[in-house]
């Protein structure tokens, strides 16, 4: 079936959809990944914006129910050269094109990706919409245009849990009545708020022994004190996190009298918090091979990245850069120099992408026994 996706600059690609009839609309950005496309599409990350893969062939292992690092998929459309109509892997459950048409989020193929991605690249991440049929190009963009702007669009409290849920390995256990609530594991006790938060994150939580409980991204500080955390963990998410005030709001309350640790948007929230900037990069970080270096080991890492906006901390001399970005010398990590605080921009939970990073679950949870005891 025909397909095209307009740009908000008025830039067209022509393709065929491999899920049937549909439109489909977002942010338009590229990741890097030549694998991992299942995890790319249930990361709550991508949420508002439609993903190009620039790997030519996607979908050659099909997709199976241990892959995914959240309860659907998120993104807006997938965008790739060539999907394998029928893969070939014995943990597969089934086909690419059979999994997105059967949640209904359109996907399309035989677009010139490496003409897009150079064309993002230039001008940087666009609105985009795309539909199926003889469709008029010029009103395509039109309805691109019309697409929400990712600048000051606060979409971590679309995806954020509705109400509190503990972690059992495998699924989200929800609490009906908080008041009912009892820390049950000998670990430190963890309030993790939930941004679009990838399971993954809350796999390596676990097994570091933290005794989890995760909140919506509404909780104020005052919640949080009534539990009785010893630390605190900020996740993941889509959007401006100049946006998300109500969690910038309730860390500046907090992150002096607990153990605070922050991924991704949890790391701009940090900075928000601690009297930094953000700003919105380009055409962002998507991708599993984007090389960090931590400033503390020397040590270069291979990191999986995705994210749109960065932190800008400088003039802060209370905070110590701990991570920057090798490709552009962004900001890639801080610490406090007086309170117990890691914040880092990358993926450490991988989801896909290299391990090299996972240190980062070890440091936290070293922290928090150093500062409490536990």
């Amino acid at each position: 079936m025909k397909a095209i996706l307009a740009l908000e600059d008025g830039t067209i690609f022509k393709g065929r959809s491999f899920t049937g009839q549909g439109e489909a609309s977002g942010e338009v950005i590229f990741n890097t990944g030549m694998t991992g496309y299942q995890e790319i599409l249930t990361d709550p990350s991508y949420t508002g914006q439609m993903v190009t893969m620039t790997y030519p062939l996607i979908g050659n292992y099909g997709v199976n129910p241990e892959d995914i690092e959240s309860h659907q998929v998120q993104v807006g459309g997938f965008i790739v050269k060539e999907c394998c109509k029928k893969p070939s892997n014995w943990r597969s459950t089934m086909s690419l094109p059979e999994y997105l048409e059967k949640i209904g989020v359109m996907g399309i193929e035989g677009i010139d990706t490496r003409a897009l991605t150079r064309h993002l690249r230039l001008h940087g991440a666009q609105r985009g919409f795309m539909a199926t049929g003889d469709v008029d190009p010029a009103e395509l963009v039109k309805k691109a245009r019309g697409v929400e702007n990712m600048e000051g669009l606060n979409l971590a409290d679309r995806v954020s849990c509705e109400k509190p849920y503990t972690w059992d390995g495998k699924k989200c256990v929800f609490i009906d009545n908080l008041k009912d609530f009892q820390w049950k594991g000998t670990g430190p006790k963890l309030a993790v708020y939930d941004f679009g938060i990838k399971w993954n994150i809350l796999r390596l939580l676990e097994a570091e022994g933290f005794d989890m409980i995760v909140l919506p991204s509404s909780f104020t500080a005052a919640q949080i004190r009534e539990l009785n955390p010893d630390s605190i963990f900020l996740s993941n998410g889509p959007g401006d996190p100049a946006a998300v005030e109500t969690a910038v709001e309730a860390t500046k309350d907090l992150y002096k009298d607990y153990p605070i640790a922050g991924i991704c948007l949890g790391h701009q929230i940090l900075g928000l918090a601690m009297g930094g900037k953000t700003y919105k990069l380009k055409f962002g970080h998507h991708g599993c091979n984007h090389p960090v270096i931590d400033l503390e080991t020397e040590k270069i890492e291979i990191s999986s990245q995705n994210h749109g906006f960065c932190v800008d901390i400088e003039g802060l001399d209370f905070l110590e850069k701990t991570h920057m970005n090798l490709n552009d010398n962004t900001l890639e990590g801080f610490k406090h120099k007086d309170y117990p605080m890691l914040a880092i921009q990358h993926h450490p939970e991988a989801g896909p992408g290299p391990h090299d990073s996972r240190y980062f679950f070890k440091r936290f949870r070293d922290m928090v026994k150093e500062t409490t005891g536990k």
